[in-house]
């Protein structure tokens, strides 16, 4: 009976079934190159947390809803030089939600404040954080429709406890007032507990008017901006700038036939 079948059933009992991918690999090199025993234990504990880590932010990223494109490292800074790319790649740190900070992102169609914000999600994901990521209005209705089966409670603290909420177009779409009231509570919850990356079309000044209990929505900026950190994008469409670039190699290839 060889090592590999004596080790399978004890490594299975104690969870730890992922070193037997690596265990032949490393008992090679380790024989090959004379390690040490406690060489060869830290290499197989090292080979077995980065497996374990790797599965977590397989799960993280799959329950987030974020785009997989959309990282950090796809983020083209050269196109908008008024982004300043020190401060995001600062918050990319996670730092503003150890902080328990806000992130706004407001700005006209096209210019990068989905693709930013997701990319902060995706680096809080890497560090170990749970993100959730959705248009806000998807997930307004998502609550209210929990009223039906009486799940509506539940589905909000459950959006009110995750560590990194990523609320897109926010205020894009007019809210019912079930699902104000749901918002104002989301806000909230998460008030100095949580951090929320919003973004947003409309101006910062017009954010109030989501609300149409003007009472409610004062106290809902309140507490957002107590903790905010603002960036105003202006500048060209990417997507525009895509599609007529896109446009124009079509039309000079079918010159070219």
């Amino acid at each position: 009976m060889d090592e590999m079948t004596l080790l399978r059933p004890k490594l299975t009992r104690l969870k730890l079934s992922g070193v037997l991918e690596t265990l032949p690999d490393r008992m090679q090199q380790a024989m090959s190159e004379k390690w040490p025993y406690s060489q060869f234990l830290d290499a197989l504990v090292s080979d077995e947390v980065e497996r374990r880590d790797h599965k977590q932010l397989s799960r993280r990223l799959s329950k987030s809803g974020l785009d997989p494109q959309k990282t950090l490292e796809a983020f083209d800074f050269t196109f908008n030089p008024r982004i300043h790319e020190p401060t995001v790649r600062e918050l990319a740190t996670g730092s503003f939600i150890a902080r328990k900070e806000n992130v706004f992102f407001a700005g006209p169609s096209g210019v990068g404040k989905s693709h930013l914000a997701q990319a902060l999600g995706h680096e809080a994901a890497r560090r170990g954080s749970e993100v959730l990521f959705r248009r806000c209005a998807v997930l307004l209705q998502w609550i209210d429709a929990g009223r039906g089966d009486g799940t509506s409670e539940r589905r909000l603290r459950a959006v009110a406890s995750v560590p990194v909420l990523i609320l897109d177009d926010f205020g894009l779409t007019p809210y019912s007032e079930q699902q104000q009231a749901d918002l104002y509570e989301l806000v909230c919850e998460r008030y100095e507990k949580a951090s929320t990356i919003i973004t947003s079309n409309r101006d910062f000044g017009e954010w109030l008017a989501v609300f149409s209990n003007p009472l409610m929505g004062s106290a809902a900026m309140d507490r957002l901006v107590h903790r905010g950190i603002k960036f105003i994008i202006e500048g060209k469409s990417y997507r525009v700038d895509s599609f007529i670039k896109r446009s124009r190699t079509l039309t000079e290839e079918a010159k070219a036939v």
